[in-house]
């Protein structure tokens, strides 16, 4: 109400001060985070949110979640709703992670007998029996989402609405919290996740939902909203040029360029699986180093690694101010279709901390062209080796 005054305030005085001016409010500019998104979702879905940063995904969440009011339109929702949209969202930070439980049960809407027959289950799911009658002030962001999301999964719910925050927690409780969430939606209740893992999606969710600056563009089932996803997101290339403002940079050195190569020496987006290709790297070193590393690590689109290499395996480089190329040659018959991304890093001895890395800045789509066998089929997996097999017919009884 303060700034609302105080704004309107503002616009009033703002004419009669500079008469001349015709901009009302310069320093406001009308923005739709979410505007014309309708769709229905029924009990027991598991629906994936998919979108790129910005798209509109956390602001979908909070209005279903009653958190932020919608400008226009409505919302039905029939269920009890629990939500762990940020690390701690709910919590008391003075009080202890006992007291938390009950209060944040409280918020979800559970009656006290609830939480106390939920209670140890949900200390052993957070793992922080240690520290249940310490306040949450002093627990880290692992901790805090851990008690968060144990909260909001076992008291039961129709509704479980969880963002990325699972991001914050290491692997087996990522694991054990997608265990979780199926278990939910396997007993008739209704699992709504935002995630940029799409392995996590694949695994999860029967639906999807893509978004795209504050708009629905797709509601079909999650195989299709994946594929949807990953063919539009073009925010890599197969060359990068970065100039003297925007290139990842250290006072020794900086990354200059990248690009992708196909056997001709060309640069290349896509290559046939039965094709080599080159990854090409080039720097400026700006004052002497010793030992400098450079490498780069490959993922796939779900977010897999893959593999990485670096110029180690030469023994490091004792190197004098200049600029320099990198090149590291991927043999023939080694990636299967599909789209991979890469990004490049250095640095000194002891190899202990990055000089310099730049974002995933590459990307590289493999095709098989021909197929495999008389019928094309292709093969699963992330590697497409050429094996050899050998056949011998064995004589004699069996």
């Amino acid at each position: 109400m303060r700034d609302a005054i105080a704004a309107g305030a503002s616009s009033l005085l703002r004419p009669i001060q500079n008469p001349k001016s015709k901009i009302q409010n310069p320093g406001r500019e009308e923005f739709w985070a979410l505007k014309d998104a309708s769709f229905e979702i029924k009990q027991g879905d598991r629906v994936g949110i998919i979108g790129r940063n910005g798209a509109g995904k956390s602001t979908l969440l909070k209005i279903l979640s009653r958190i932020v009011e919608p400008t226009t339109g409505r919302i039905r929702i029939k269920g009890r709703v629990a939500s762990l949209l940020e690390v701690g969202t709910g919590f008391h930070p003075e009080l202890t992670g006992r007291e938390n439980i009950f209060l944040n049960g409280a918020i979800l809407g559970m009656s006290k007998t609830e939480i106390q027959r939920k209670f140890d289950e949900i200390v052993a799911f957070a793992e922080i029996e240690k520290f249940l009658d310490t306040p949450v002030k002093r627990y880290s962001s692992g901790m805090y989402v851990r008690l968060a999301f144990a909260v909001a999964a076992h008291l039961e719910p129709e509704i479980l609405i969880v963002d990325e925050v699972l991001a914050v927690g290491d692997a087996s409780f990522q694991k054990k919290c997608l265990g979780k969430m199926e278990n939910v939606s396997q007993e008739g209740r209704t699992v709504l996740f935002v995630s940029h893992n799409m392995a996590a999606m694949r695994a999860l969710c029967n639906r999807g939902l893509v978004m795209r600056q504050g708009q629905l563009v797709m509601n079909t089932s999650i195989e299709t909203a994946i594929n949807h996803y990953l063919l539009e997101d073009q925010a890599a290339d197969a060359h990068i040029i970065w100039n003297e403002k925007n290139a990842p940079q250290s006072p020794e050195m900086r990354f200059v360029e990248a690009c992708i190569l196909n056997e001709q020496g060309e640069i290349a987006s896509s290559i046939d699986c039965r094709k080599g290709f080159s990854i090409f790297v080039k720097y400026k070193v700006m004052k002497p180093l010793r030992g400098l590393r450079i490498g780069f690590l490959m993922q796939n689109t779900e977010g897999i690694q893959i593999c990485g290499s670096n110029t180690l395996t030469n023994n490091g480089q004792d190197i004098a101010p200049g600029e320099y190329i990198n090149q590291c040659e991927f043999p023939k018959h080694i990636l299967n279709a599909g789209k991979y991304s890469f990004y490049f890093g250095s640095d000194l001895p002891p190899y202990s901390k990055l000089l310099v890395t730049t974002p995933y800045c590459l990307s590289l789509q493999v095709e098989d062209v021909e197929g495999h066998g008389p019928r094309n089929e292709r093969l699963p997996g992330i590697l497409r080796p050429q094996l050899k097999w050998d056949t011998k017919q064995l004589v004699g009884k069996i």
